[in-house]
């Protein structure tokens, strides 16, 4: 088993800015993909960006241009910087590590952009 602990949510204003950092613990092996997920309130999840092991980042369109996903394999840690945020981007965010082996999800942290 592995556990995945999230931590860098918040409100901001309009435009402002977040970095969510996402520790990965335990079962974690091998080449995986780690991404970012998000839900709003009556919505279904939905997928903000994910990065592999040794690739670049791939993002949603809604959040192109403004938001940047990096990992630190050593530290076995993925990152999400989110610039110009918007009162949309409001969700709670999800960590997620996956492989042919495993899928592993975090609790999850409340993002709130809101003036």
């Amino acid at each position: 088993q592995a556990q995945l602990v999230e931590s860098g949510g918040g409100l901001v204003q309009p435009g402002g800015s977040l970095r969510l950092s996402c520790v990965a613990s335990g079962s974690i092996f091998g080449r995986n993909v780690m991404g970012w997920y998000r839900q709003a309130p009556g919505n279904p999840p939905e997928l903000v960006a994910s990065i592999k092991s040794g690739g670049s980042g791939n993002y949603a369109d809604f959040v192109k241009g403004r938001f940047t996903i990096s990992r630190d394999n050593a530290k076995n840690t993925v990152y999400l910087q989110m610039n110009s945020l918007k009162p949309e981007d409001t969700a709670v965010y999800y960590c997620n590590v996956q492989s042919t082996d495993y899928n592993y999800w975090g609790r999850g942290t409340q993002v709130t952009i809101s003036s």
